[in-house]
């Protein structure tokens, strides 16, 4: 099994990171965590991501906000799926932060989930990763059945109290 680079222009992100760490434990994946400026340290994300195949990394997660070029940047140095997280910011709510990262030019793709969705980007890390990984695909596979019986459940319960 291999790992997953979750990166962050901040450490301020970290907030809203924490909940794609815990779904990457839950699921058994080997992650590494770091705060990389794609403006403040350029040469550094241009290091790791050139550098990430090399160390083991499968896949890599790059949350940022505002201006949020991360993603791009390391995209542009990889061949590794990039799959970028938009945080919230107080100026327009992450919409800027989803503009920058979706209105990538052709040839560098960055895959976007929701605005914090960091849960969203750990399951599509897993899922990149349960192609080659058959104990993953089963993970998945029991995640979701287990998500359609708590929907069950919760209907069930809303039916006797109706």
């Amino acid at each position: 099994m291999g790992k997953v680079a979750v990166i962050m222009g901040s450490d301020s992100d970290l907030g809203v990171v924490e909940k794609g760490l815990k779904v990457l434990k839950d699921f058994g994946v080997e992650y590494e965590a770091r705060v990389i400026s794609a403006h403040r340290t350029p040469r550094q994300a241009e290091e790791f991501a050139k550098n990430a195949k090399k160390n083991g990394f499968d896949v890599i997660i790059a949350a940022a906000g505002k201006a949020a070029h991360l993603g791009g940047v390391l995209a542009a140095m990889t061949t590794l799926p990039v799959i970028g997280i938009p945080i919230k910011t107080s100026l327009m709510g992450g919409m800027d932060s989803l503009l920058s990262i979706v209105q990538m030019p052709k040839g560098i793709p960055v895959a976007t989930v929701a605005v914090d969705g960091a849960e969203n980007a750990a399951l599509l890390a897993i899922q990149m990763m349960a192609l080659k990984d058959k104990d993953l695909e089963n993970k998945l596979e029991d995640y979701k059945l287990k998500m359609e019986e708590e929907v069950v459940e919760k209907d069930r319960k809303l039916q006797e109290r109706i």
